[in-house]
């Protein structure tokens, strides 16, 4: 049996431990880490146990305590919100800051912009300048990688089905990863209507997104699309070449020409000067708008084009009026570089 002065000695001590317990607890939870030379990465995986992540970022640095952090998040509520992620930490935090990233989902994000109108070899030179991929290795991959293969893409690829929109992606996100966004983002676009579309035009969907492709790369004005898919489409039905430069310009290898002059002298399969319909597969990668204007082409009598000087086109009927529009734009441009050099 203790004694008086025992029980009083045991309380003490108890009430130390408990103080002391208090304190450490506190300085874990308040007091921020000291920052870091450079920022520390941890990566939070889809369902991991809390347990694992308290000594993820404890192993890490970014908190003093897993047992701290693990009995910070049990009474907030927030070892049930954390969003799982690759996150980034500068240090010079509390624990309530590090949560407050995990629960926000304040995880690495690299952010890439493909515009409309790329080639497979650009878009692989967009997203490895953003540091997410060797360019060799994606194009290799969008050319004959698995999931080419699987969704029966080959022998050309992937062109033409990289959809252009802005993505997000973790820093470690894996080739694939990056392919199948963007391919996901296209077939999207592969609605019941739109299909009902192509089968009223009798396109397969390599037909439409091909004859998109060469919409998207002639037309400099958007409100010019449906005339200009109008055109090809005219000269399909008569059995004309199409007679594109971008199609002349367009190397699968991803080498394009940079003169359209020269590129309709040079065999290629792709080259719609050497032969009526459309080329095997895409030249590039449309955007909505173009594959819209391909799906619903305007009606006219147009079979010719001619670019003007503000990247809007002249359209004719026939050959001779092609020709003259040629002459028109011609002498206007140079009346006008007359006018510039005076």
């Amino acid at each position: 049996m203790l004694t008086l002065s025992s029980r009083k000695t045991l309380v003490a001590a108890t009430a130390l431990v408990a103080l002391a317990g208090f304190a450490i607890v506190s300085y874990c939870w308040w007091s921020p880490t000291e920052r870091f030379a450079t920022q520390r990465e941890v990566s939070i995986e889809k369902g991991e146990p809390f347990a694992r992540i308290s000594r993820k970022l404890a192993d890490a640095g970014v908190v003093r305590s897993a047992w701290a952090l693990k009995l910070y998040g049990h009474l907030s509520g927030t070892a049930r919100r954390i969003k799982p992620g690759d996150y980034a930490f500068k240090g010079g935090e509390r624990i309530s800051d590090v949560m407050g990233h995990l629960v926000r989902g304040d995880f690495m994000i690299v952010t890439v912009t493909i515009p409309e109108g790329l080639t497979v070899h650009q878009i692989a030179e967009k997203v490895a300048g953003a540091g997410l991929v060797c360019q060799e290795e994606f194009e290799r991959a969008a050319r004959d990688g698995k999931l080419v293969r699987a969704l029966g893409l080959r022998p050309l690829g992937a062109e033409g089905y990289l959809f252009p929109a802005t993505y997000r992606f973790s820093p470690h996100a894996t080739i694939d990863q990056v392919l199948a966004a963007m391919l996901t983002r296209f077939y999207r676009v592969l609605t019941p209507a739109v299909e009902e579309r192509m089968f009223e035009l009798d396109l397969t969907p390599r037909e439409l997104v091909t004859m998109a492709s060469i919409v998207e790369k002639e037309a400099k004005a958007p409100e010019e699309r449906p005339v200009i898919a109008g055109v090809f489409y005219n000269r399909l039905r008569l059995k004309m070449p199409l007679q594109s430069d971008p199609t002349a310009e367009y190397r699968l290898s991803g080498d394009e020409s940079d003169s359209a002059v020269s590129a309709v002298h040079t065999e290629s399969a792709f080259n719609t000067y050497d032969f009526a319909g459309l080329p095997p597969g895409p030249i590039a990668n449309p955007g909505l708008k173009s594959i819209e204007a391909a799906l619903h082409p305007q009606q006219t009598d147009f079979l010719y084009f001619v670019a003007r000087d503000d990247g809007t086109h002249e359209f004719s009927k026939s050959f001779d009026q092609h020709r003259r529009a040629i002459a028109s734009i011609r002498k206007a441009s140079a009346q006008s570089g007359a006018v510039e050099r005076r």
